[in-house]
């Protein structure tokens, strides 16, 4: 029986659109999850911040004496975990230490899940050597992670700070002891304000929401633009520094909570 030749043009039309998605989508990736040059700049140790690179992880010390609370900071998936560099170098500038850790597989294809990103960061947390209170933070999937840790470790961390994601959406953090703050853009659609809302019950009824107007998903980092998200209106360095002020807040209140009589 043979084919008529208009199915023959279109399944010929199929494979060469699927051939050239195979090529483009993962170009795609590479290009629009990349760190921008300012993200690798920030990579650079100058008089106040030394930036040391470790086997998996990135730490970002302050060239004053540190403060008695640190921040643990895991990457989104896929993006380049670089692209996160300013915002941390921006904790370690005011007096903070600050870890990047690197997650396995950038968190796709199970890495986010893999028990190894925990020991990754135990072993990050350790390269700091004086005694410090932990403020453990993630963008998007990093959230996940962060909250994962937090859940499992609770006495481990004086802080949890939620940037752009839904998450925790699977489990509870209603009951756990540790301050959370949870920053979210109000343009973002990947994590979308609906979608945190209605996962707002899974955490502490303290909790404190910090919406970031005109605020996007991507541009919580230094990356590009990722598909599903909304234009920010505002500026990528102002939606940063509102962040960074969020980060701080719980950073300050760890250290100062560090200072009191037992």
């Amino acid at each position: 029986m043979s084919v008529h030749p208009i199915w023959t043009r279109v399944r010929r039309i199929w494979v060469r659109a699927g051939a050239i998605t195979l090529v483009v989508f993962p170009l795609w990736m590479l290009i629009a999850f990349r760190a921008t040059s300012h993200a690798r700049a920030a990579l650079s140790s100058d008089s106040r911040v030394t930036v040391v690179r470790e086997s998996h992880h990135w730490t970002f010390e302050p060239a004053a004496a540190p403060a008695s609370a640190a921040v643990l900071f895991f990457p989104g998936a896929v993006v380049d975990p670089v692209a996160y560099a300013p915002l941390l170098r921006g904790a370690a500038a005011a007096g903070y230490p600050a870890i990047l850790v690197e997650v396995p597989r950038r968190g796709a294809l199970g890495g986010a899940d893999n028990p190894e990103v925990f020991d990754r960061a135990r072993t990050a947390m350790r390269s700091v050597r004086h005694r410090v209170r932990w403020v453990v933070a993630g963008h998007s999937r990093g959230g996940l992670i962060a909250a994962t840790f937090v859940r499992g470790e609770p006495s481990t961390f004086a802080g949890l700070v939620l940037i752009g994601t839904t998450h925790p959406r699977d489990f509870s953090l209603a009951d756990v002891p540790v301050p959370v703050t949870k920053v979210y853009g109000t343009r973002d659609t990947v994590a979308d304000v609906d979608k945190i809302v209605a996962t707002r019950a899974n955490l502490p009824a303290a909790a404190r929401m910090v919406p970031i107007a005109g605020g996007n998903h991507s541009q919580f980092g230094y990356y590009g633009f990722q598909l599903g998200d909304w234009p920010a209106t505002i500026a990528r360095d102002e939606q940063q520094r509102q962040t960074l002020d969020a980060l701080l807040d719980v950073l300050r209140l760890a250290a100062r909570d560090e200072r009191r009589p037992e």
